[in-house]
């Protein structure tokens, strides 16, 4: 019963340490069967397994296509494209309603960024360390700002935040 217990019991945290369901034109996504939805991710079993994973200019797409089933991208999920030097631009679409804590954390590259306007909440320190970040324009659907959203983006000058945000961590 052991044995069984055992090999129940790792199988188990195989699968748990998986970063992703799937990669779609080199993204890599969390799918939610039941609610056809699907979370941006990071490559690997960790958002440091790999360096580097996302470069250049990226455009998340509002649905992707996995095994003939459609599914609606309305998350960047935790630190998902946390360091990648070489990301330096990114096109969130109007589908995603959430940024992840640390999505872009340490994306010492990154120039340009274009966000939806279904965008609600920017989790914790989502653009922190972003050094070469020089403005942003935040959308009127985002209604909070997390801790530390844009700590030591020292290249920031400026930043348009609407009235609609009612809470800045």
């Amino acid at each position: 019963m052991k044995k069984y217990f055992l090999l129940l019991t790792l199988l188990c945290l195989s699968l748990s340490a998986r970063a992703h369901d799937a990669e779609v034109d080199g993204i890599f996504y969390n799918l939610d069967a039941d609610n056809k939805t699907a979370t941006v991710t990071f490559q690997g079993d960790n958002y440091d397994s790999y360096d580097n994973e996302y470069s250049g200019d990226v455009v998340i797409p509002e649905t992707v296509t996995y095994n003939g089933i459609t599914y609606s991208v309305t998350s960047l999920g935790w630190a998902c494209f946390t360091y990648c030097s070489s990301l330096t631009s990114i096109t969130i679409p109007n589908s995603v309603t959430s940024v992840g804590e640390y999505c872009f954390s340490a994306c010492r590259s990154l120039t340009a960024i274009t966000i939806g306007n279904s965008v609600t909440s920017m989790g914790k320190c989502c653009f922190s360390y972003c050094s070469s970040l020089t403005s942003i324009t935040i959308p009127n659907s985002v209604t909070s700002l997390e801790y530390g959203c844009f700590a030591d983006c020292s290249s920031l000058t400026s930043i348009t935040i609407p009235n609609s945000v009612t809470k800045v961590g």
